[in-house]
């Protein structure tokens, strides 16, 4: 669902995405702080309808690189990358070409995330917070956090 929103939103005209996925609850789709899915909504039409300069997204995949044994995510809207809470950033997972998907470690470099894991020699694909109700915690100097994605496009069952 949240992958359909995303592309959808990149292809219409005149429409946007806000990501709210920290501010739901693990049973209920609906955030219950109302005035802050407002807020965020506000600042998306402040930027795109009204063309203020102002922050309007949490980060956004852009693009990636294998290096070795590491995936370089390059994400939009990336200053200040952060984990929102000061802990290891959660909720990245890499898979080799067994598309064995593994928690990974991500470390932040600059507007870049760095992702690995020691199971994964031969690292093919990323994903973060891809789950109905995933640990993340990655946001951007604006306190916006960022959009749950994936690298890949496989459909098979191992894929998760």
């Amino acid at each position: 669902l949240r992958e359909s929103q995303a592309l959808v939103s990149r292809i219409l005209p005149n429409s946007g995405l806000m990501v709210n996925i920290d501010l739901g609850e693990a049973n209920d789709i609906h955030p219950t702080t109302k005035k802050e899915v407002g807020r965020r909504l506000a600042l998306l039409a402040r930027a795109n309808t009204y063309h203020e300069n102002i922050e309007y997204s949490g980060p956004v995949f852009h693009s990636y690189k294998i290096v070795g044994n590491k995936i370089i995510i390059t994400f939009t809207h990336a200053q200040g990358l952060h984990a929102i809470d000061g802990k290891p950033l959660q909720g990245f997972a890499i898979a080799g070409p067994d598309h064995i998907f593994h928690y990974a470690n991500a470390v932040i470099t600059g507007t870049k995330i760095e992702v690995s894991s020691p199971y994964v020699t031969y690292p093919i694909s990323v994903r973060y917070a891809w789950a109905d109700n995933p640990p993340c915690n990655l946001y951007n100097r604006d306190g916006l956090p960022a959009c749950p994605f994936r690298t890949d496009d496989w459909r098979d069952i191992n894929a998760q």
